[in-house]
């Protein structure tokens, strides 16, 4: 049921780091473009194995140092599985624009239907013939021409395929293949082989990776968390989390930080959670944040039903309600929440992401999580 005192944390850039997100992201486009497996542009170069200097450089690349990520949560899109997607088609986009002035037929017809990992073999063997090469330090320039926000900039892909292509096409869409095929690919990187079947109901479909779900870092001293969970339970707050997070790689880490037992089991929703509300009701997709739907359910707990949350009427009047959040993306869901938001500069951006929290008028900026305590 819903409470009238909750605080509902975010869990990348708050509790926990963020870079091995975006590292399984990057490498997740990268695998996409290279292997075999996939479009397979150079498969000479993919391997599983990286050295933490090549991870480095992989993520430097794809994202063109960062800016990539910068511009896609500056517009409000904080899930991983959305980066991998817009990054990803941005950059089939651009090597359909190298092959149009050899096979123009190719390019139509492949923008004329969903893109499958039949389309993606098909391309794989088209750039086996041809020479063609990614262009990342396009993408925020491409993006930027448009004031597509939230998940508008995922159907923005097709302006830029029609300005790049002169082809009309609605092949990019959040509710298509392609994201699904990119979804379970970065769920490889990141829980690895051995976890991968328990997270996504199969087995990989490329061998080798270990994954990084063992390897979290803490945004705090383990110690000093425990003690900000337990002054927020002797004052009485019932504690949920909102997460962009799957449920495998949500449990453990918190369970790990000695976290788990202050939170209300149901009030922890993730993006498997999302993802359910999505299949069983899709035309209310997208349901990941900047949409409220993940705070909402941790308000309302899964006792409740996904119909419930999602015909809340809001803004939600009378509770008292804070939102703990490191992104654009958590400051919108929270004002149409009618929560307060709470803004933590431990995201990507750091402290220079204060002016862009300032300009949404969150109601408290504050440099890291355990700083709540001077707030409640």
């Amino acid at each position: 049921m819903a409470t009238d005192k909750a605080i509902l944390f975010d869990v990348d850039g708050v509790l926990l780091s963020e870079e091995r997100y975006f590292d399984s992201s990057a490498l997740t486009v990268w695998e996409m473009l290279y292997s075999n497996q996939y479009i397979g542009l150079d498969q000479s170069i993919f391997k599983t194995d990286l050295t933490d200097d090549e991870i480095n450089q992989v993520r430097s690349t794809v994202f063109d140092e960062d800016r990539v990520l910068s511009f896609i949560k500056s517009r409000g899109i904080n899930a991983n599985w959305d980066m991998v997607y817009l990054t990803l088609s941005h950059q089939i986009i651009v090597l359909l624009q190298q092959i149009q002035s050899k096979d123009e037929a190719f390019v139509n017809e492949f923008l004329h239907e969903d893109i499958t990992l039949d389309s993606l073999q098909k391309l794989n063997n088209k750039v086996q013939q041809l020479e063609v090469k990614p262009q990342f330090h396009s993408f925020v320039e491409d993006f930027e021409k448009g004031e597509a926000t939230k998940q508008e900039l995922l159907t923005f892909l097709n302006e830029i395929a029609y300005e790049k292509l002169g082809v009309n096409t609605e092949s990019f869409t959040r509710n298509s293949e392609l994201w699904t095929i990119g979804r379970e690919a970065f769920q490889e990187w990141y829980v690895g082989e051995e976890l991968i079947e328990k997270s996504i109901g199969k087995q990989a479909r490329q061998q080798g990776k270990k994954g990084f779900i063992q390897h979290e870092i803490p945004l705090a001293k383990e110690e000093e968390l425990q003690a900000l969970f337990q002054q927020l339970q002797s004052d009485n707050w019932t504690i949920g989390v909102g997460t962009g997070r799957p449920k495998l790689e949500t449990i453990e880490p918190l369970r790990a930080l000695g976290l788990l037992d202050y939170i209300e089991e149901d009030r922890i929703v993730t993006a498997s959670d999302v993802l359910e509300a999505e299949q069983t009701h899709p035309d209310k997709a997208p349901l990941a944040k900047p949409q409220p739907y993940t705070y909402i359910r941790s308000w309302l707990t899964k006792q409740s039903t996904i119909q419930q949350a999602l015909e809340y009427t809001l803004p939600i009047d009378g509770d008292k309600i804070l939102i703990v959040g490191d992104s654009v993306a958590d400051g919108l869901a929270a004002q149409t929440m009618g929560a307060t938001f709470v803004a933590v500069l431990t995201g990507l951006s750091g402290k220079k992401a204060r002016p862009d929290f300032e300009k949404m008028k969150a109601d408290y900026i504050i440099d890291n999580v355990v700083d709540l305590s001077t707030i409640i």
